[in-house]
């Protein structure tokens, strides 16, 4: 009888530890492919190609330009200089966006950040970069 209950109880725990390592460790339950998928999956956006260069010289109201991938739409996009949000012209493209926009003019010797902010419906979608530039005094 104690030897009954024993296998019993080996076979429960058994049973408990399968399904529990089973369970992927990101918190999805197994038998799916990858790390979850589904309708809470994401691309972070991809910021890239910053024109000027950074650290680059430039003058004061000086045209700025970068490339964004993986950004559902362009309203998502705000971008910001030394905390000054600026406005945009974006340019749908076939599989990105390329964003085009103007250092604000009363920016004189001073490096600025150019920061990109995408944000999305899933806070942990959301994406950040920039880049800094110095401005002269002219």
């Amino acid at each position: 009888m104690t030897t009954l209950r024993l296998l019993a109880l080996f076979f429960m725990l058994t049973c408990v530890n399968i399904s529990y390592a089973s369970e992927h460790h990101s918190g999805h339950g197994g038998n799916r492919s990858g790390g979850g998928g589904g309708e809470n999956a994401c691309s972070k956006p991809q910021l890239t190609k910053f024109v000027p260069d950074n650290l680059a010289s430039v003058a004061p109201g000086s045209e700025f330009s970068f490339l964004a991938f993986n950004v559902s739409k362009p309203e998502q996009i705000e971008v910001t200089v030394k905390t000054i949000p600026v406005t945009v012209v974006i340019e749908e493209k076939e599989d990105f966006y390329r964003v085009k926009g103007r250092l604000p003019a009363e920016l004189h010797n001073t490096i600025a950040r150019i920061n990109i902010k995408v944000n999305s419906k899933i806070t942990r979608c959301d994406g950040e970069n920039g880049w800094l530039v110095t401005i002269s005094g002219q």
